[in-house]
């Protein structure tokens, strides 16, 4: 372990007290350090010589400050090795602290989380590898705010191939996730004089909050069987943030005819299409529905990200803007963080160019199909509960029995099973009396953690569950999946809080 000549390299800042003397002074500022926690149990001293050559002291101070406090029990010495700060109980300045954030749940099954246990390490860390050779001269520097160019270039090519969107790089912004750049739009848009934009109603709360920090009053846009809306939107309404390929929470894909209409509309009154393509990657039953903005690219704003097919922890996101507002979103980019963090890019764009990241694609969608059928294959046996939602995503909307418990008593039973999920009622934008349902997510866990969560899930379920047969309705289906009954509100059926 660290000897005298190697912990004479340390950094140690001493605040020395002249008034007290050399040695005096030293004695104190060790013991406030130590007190303080600054230096902590088992922590390294320098040695006698490096100590003094820094602080233009004698080595015969500080050796005699050292064997002082080794005297009272702040610190430990041997022969040939390193003074070390001794294990004191805690001091009192230090009852104040933050205690440690709280373990994670036992057994996650939020919505919109991926499996990061089965993140590509081995085809991230060779295209590290490969991209910091050519990249060396630069990588450190400063970056560009519309992200890096290789990130742009292998972005419009597989975007155009996978989603079917019209681009090219010089239309596309690199953001730290999807939440800034939702941002960031709202920001350009009400300094551009827009007031109002809608969306979905269920839909991302957090989201809503986003858009309402920049000044834009949000408007609700109800959802039901075929998606948002789209004939409730208005000449006043500027924009519409929509997730058309599997809306968000209830599972639904935007109809032909809406996307069509949204268009339109939009054509017609100047507003602007926000397409949040949250898990477009993800479709099981057949290769997924195309982008809204393969129809009208200089009306809709196309939003991707990383965070679910890697994992949120990159901040890897990005915007397909039309030409107009490319200016204006990297000159807000510029002032929210300068740029996104470098190598990162490079090597997503690494991994997009070698298909190492369409093989990871479609693995996960391989594992994700399963796991989807596996959960509706349990829920068809649960009396009174029914899936919602097309064969997609990472997650599914399960609705309650209108005569069992409802949302918020199920929420507390599964907590206490250590199980993390989320409730339908707060993605309204009027909770109140709104259908109640729970959101499973069912990528979160890994292959071997999947099992048990879901049986924690159903046994929660079924100990709430009245006494009648399973309904037909949640049978699985590879090919097609439920969908809300357009009959029954915005988008849902199942209880109400005021059922």
């Amino acid at each position: 372990m660290p000897n005298s000549w190697s912990s004479s390299r340390l950094d140690l800042l001493l605040a020395l007290d002249a008034a007290k003397g050399r040695r005096a002074g030293l004695e104190s500022a060790l013991r406030t350090a130590i007190r303080q926690g600054r230096l902590a149990p088992g922590a390294p001293l320098p040695s006698t010589r490096g100590l003094a050559r820094e602080l233009g002291l004698s080595r015969g101070t500080v050796t005699a400050a050292y064997d002082q406090l080794a005297e009272e029990g702040h610190l430990v010495t041997r022969p040939g090795a390193a003074t070390r700060v001794a294990a004191l109980p805690q001091p009192p300045e230090a009852a104040g602290r933050p205690s440690p954030a709280p373990a994670g749940p036992r057994h996650d099954l939020r919505p919109g989380h991926p499996d990061v246990s089965a993140f590509p390490t081995r085809a991230w860390l060779a295209a590290t590898r490969r991209v910091l050779p050519r990249a060396r001269p630069d990588i450190l520097a400063a970056g560009d705010p519309q992200g890096r160019i290789e990130l742009r270039t292998a972005l419009a090519d597989y975007l155009g191939r996978t989603r079917g969107v019209i681009t090219a790089p010089d239309r596309i912004v690199i953001t730290s996730g999807y939440y800034q750049g939702l941002g960031l739009l709202g920001s350009v848009l009400a300094a551009a004089g827009a007031r109002t934009v809608a969306m979905e109603d269920p839909g991302h709360n957090s989201y809503r909050d986003v858009v309402r920090r920049t000044g834009l009053t949000v408007l609700p846009l109800p959802v039901d069987a075929d998606g948002a809306r789209t004939d409730a939107l208005t000449r006043e309404t500027d924009a519409a943030v929509l997730t058309p390929a599997h809306q968000y929470p209830t599972g639904v894909p935007l109809g032909a005819r809406r996307r069509q209409a949204v268009c339109a509309w939009a054509r017609a009154t100047g507003g602007l299409i926000v397409e949040d393509d949250y898990d477009g990657e993800f479709r099981y039953d057949r290769r997924p529905v195309g982008a809204v903005q393969g129809i009208a690219p200089d009306r809709v704003v196309h939003c991707g990200t990383a965070s679910k097919t890697l994992g949120p922890a990159l901040r890897l996101a990005w915007l397909v803007l039309p030409p107009r507002l490319v200016g204006a979103v990297v000159e807000a980019k510029r002032q929210a963080d300068l740029y996104t963090e470098t190598l990162g890019q490079l090597v997503l764009a690494e991994l997009i160019t070698t298909h190492a990241y369409d093989r990871h694609v479609r693995a996960a969608r391989l594992r994700y199909r399963r796991r989807r059928e596996l959960l509706l294959e349990r829920v068809a046996a649960l009396p009174g509960h029914t899936a919602h939602g097309v064969p997609a995503g990472l997650h599914t909307l399960v609705t309650l029995p209108s005569d069992g418990p409802g949302e918020e008593v199920l929420l507390a039973a599964c907590t206490d099973r250590g199980l993390a999920l989320r409730g339908l009622t707060e993605l309204h934008h009027e909770p109140a009396g709104r259908p109640q349902g729970l959101l499973v997510g069912f990528a979160a866990p890994s292959d071997r953690g999947y099992p048990p969560a879901l049986d924690a899930l159903c046994t929660v379920l079924a100990a709430a569950a009245p006494d009648h047969p399973p309904t037909s309705t949640a049978r699985p289906e590879s090919s097609r999946g439920t969908g809300p009954d357009p009959r029954t509100g915005p988008g849902l059926t199942g209880r109400g809080t005021s059922a």
